[in-house]
């Protein structure tokens, strides 16, 4: 009997043991989930109505590109060779850059040179290609933060659509 009373009494101690850890990481989540909520929002591109940030970069081809060169319309897509969205959305952005008046550029975003030219030769038909790593110049100045990211650019050089995976008139 006696072992039997240190048993239960153990079980005890250790479930209020339980329950006080269980309310301080309780607590811990609580006080977490505040200040996380206090924090400002992630930008996620380019708002529309803002006008086209300063960039300057050179294109596959060796020819400069920037921001002053875009003149008009403008058709603008960041993509990934390890996205399988972007692959999804490539034919129909080179199918929309084709009935696009204007300039159309296409950034491809990744670590290596190699990865990138299959999806390189199939922008270059439709657009002008600039290959970077990731969180380099161009990302940072459109505010990219996911591939597949499209603006569509109006001709007062501000942003007129930007959806991240595709703007309607792309899709349409």
């Amino acid at each position: 009997m006696p072992y039997l009373i240190v048993a239960v009494v153990l079980v005890g101690v250790l479930c209020l043991l339980n329950l006080l850890l269980t309310v301080g990481v309780i607590r811990r989540l609580r006080k977490q989930a505040a200040s996380a909520a206090s924090l400002p929002p992630m930008e996620e591109g380019l708002a529309i109505g803002e006008k086209i940030p300063e960039f300057a970069a050179t294109t596959t081809s060796g020819e400069p590109i920037s921001d002053e060169l875009i003149e008009g319309a403008a058709l603008i897509g960041f993509f990934s060779p390890s996205c399988q969205p972007c692959r999804e959305l490539m034919p129909r952005f080179i199918d929309h850059a084709r009935r696009t008046p204007g300039a159309v550029l296409a950034v491809v975003v990744t670590d290596s040179d190699k990865e990138a030219i299959a999806d390189v030769e199939r922008l270059a038909e439709v657009a002008r290609v600039v290959v970077e790593a990731p969180h380099a110049a161009i990302q940072s100045a459109f505010r990219v933060t996911g591939y597949p990211t499209v603006f569509e650019i109006g001709a007062d050089g501000r942003v007129t659509d930007n959806d991240p995976v595709l703007p309607a008139t792309v899709s349409a």
